[in-house]
């Protein structure tokens, strides 16, 4: 159940005045980290659009950041099917854990959430110097440039499966993708924009 203003009072704090809460990456799916909530931290989260925890060593709410400026920014908060636990989708603005790494629990990822992180350094790489970096090089270029190299990757892609060699098959399919994500940047659009059109027609 997604949680807003008007369904706070759902929530299911009978077990205990502190439920744990999830925090995942909304466009990676990568757990980030784990605290724990109780309903006020809940409202603060919705009310200011940052995560919001109760910390048990402070004693006090918590907005992950606050401190460092790593906000956790809030997409949605979800809650399980018994109202116990909470879910928060959010965009990091920086490492989440405070040893410097992106999540609390290490390089722990689900291997398709690699998609959203080339997406982000892709992103990240648009105003770099077309000399240090190949990914920068391709934004210098004129778009023409970008989309011939996603026909040409295409063009490998079908010619490697039908020699039926997967070795090769595989690499011209990753350079597809990654060209693929250069163009939609270069458009201003977004792999999971793709992914929604997707959802939808899978509807």
């Amino acid at each position: 159940m997604k949680i807003d203003f008007s369904n706070i009072s759902q929530l299911d704090f009978s077990k205990s005045e502190l439920m744990p809460a999830i925090v995942q990456d909304a466009h990676t799916g990568q757990i980030l980290m784990q605290g724990f909530c109780n309903a006020e931290a809940v409202e603060k989260s919705l009310e200011i659009g940052k995560v919001t925890f109760y910390s048990r060593s402070k004693q006090r709410l918590w907005t992950k950041g606050e401190s460092s400026e790593n906000y956790l920014e809030l997409v949605s908060v979800h809650t399980d099917c018994d109202q116990d636990s909470l879910l928060f989708m959010a965009l990091p603005k920086g490492p989440t854990c405070h040893l410097g790494t992106q999540s609390c629990f290490g390089d722990a990822s689900p291997d398709l959430s690699f998609l959203g992180t080339l997406n982000k350094v892709i992103a990240q790489r648009k105003h770099d110097d077309p000399k240090e970096s190949y990914t920068a090089s391709l934004f210098a270029k004129e778009l023409s440039r970008s989309c011939q190299k996603v026909g040409e990757e295409g063009v490998e892609v079908a010619l490697a499966a039908m020699k039926n060699d997967n070795e090769e098959l595989l690499n011209e399919s990753a350079d597809l993708l990654y060209h693929l994500l250069v163009l939609l940047q270069r458009q201003n659009l977004d792999i999971s924009e793709v992914v929604t059109t997707l959802k939808a027609r899978h509807k």
